[in-house]
């Protein structure tokens, strides 16, 4: 069965951290690459870190420095560290393989907003 739970979003202040989790079914969470993606308001979906196999990290600009990727294998949990966080930061978050599934699976995301 095909899983992908988004879970830890919040609402937090400019400045502050969350952490998030993706618990994934083992058919996708095998994949040589996993990635956390977003999509804000209006905005198209974007990746916005990857982790690959061996430990590999790719991350966009606008979160390098600020974000971390990291996998745990024996609880098929991806998770994804936010630090210094921005008001721009503001979408729902969504895992998935890397490029997503073919079948088009997504999970329900989970939403994380930065305001004072």
């Amino acid at each position: 069965q095909v899983q992908l739970v988004e879970s830890g979003g919040g609402l937090v202040q400019p400045g502050g951290s969350l952490r998030l989790s993706c618990a994934a079914s083992g058919s996708i969470f095998s994949r040589n690459v996993m990635g956390w993606y977003r999509q804000a308001p209006g905005k198209q979906r974007e990746l916005v870190a990857s982790n690959h196999v061996g430990g590999r990290t790719n991350y966009a600009d606008s979160v390098k420095g600020r974000f971390t990727i990291s996998r745990d294998y024996a609880k098929r949990t991806v998770y994804l560290q936010m630090n210094s966080l921005k008001p721009e930061d503001t979408a729902v978050y969504y895992c998935n393989a890397v490029p997503p599934v073919p079948s088009g699976f997504w999970g329900q995301g989970t939403q994380v907003t930065v305001s004072s």
